[in-house]
């Protein structure tokens, strides 16, 4: 993401929360950086507290981008990541082979393959964005 900032002239900013009171800290620390969207990083937190991160974003009109389905139908923008099922199948695969008398260390390190994006029409409506055509025929599910 850093690559990608200095080849595009943005600025990233890490914000950090490690309990659900520090997000309201997290996002007061947004808006004084004048942050124009979010990224979500996959954590356990976030995840437990998803309705109330997807509120705060909402509530100060941040666009954001999270990692599962479950963000964007609490009311979230959009979501990119691996697709659950397919990383299930492969856990099943491993314990299959481990089952057969594999040993785990010889097993080699799968790396997703399988990626969904989903994005919900609704809020960026209300948050005046226009969501490109390209991109909502890309989608795997358009939540209106």
């Amino acid at each position: 993401m850093q690559e990608a900032s200095r080849i595009t002239g943005q600025q990233v900013h890490v914000v950090n929360a490690s309990s659900a009171g520090e997000l309201d800290t997290a996002f007061a620390t947004l808006v004084q950086l004048n942050a124009g969207a979010l990224l979500v990083a996959p954590d356990v937190l976030f995840l437990s507290h998803h309705d109330q991160l997807v509120a705060l974003a909402a509530r100060h009109a941040i666009p954001a981008m999270y990692h599962l389905r479950d963000f964007v139908l609490a009311g979230g923008l959009m979501s990119y990541g691996a697709n659950i099922g397919d990383g299930y199948r492969q856990a099943g695969i491993y314990a299959g082979s481990i089952l057969k008398g594999a040993k785990p260390g010889d097993l080699p390190v799968v790396q997703p393959t399988k990626f969904d994006l989903f994005i919900n029409l609704k809020t960026a409506k209300a948050l005046g964005l226009k969501i490109p055509d390209r991109l909502l025929a890309l989608a795997d599910e358009v939540i209106e």
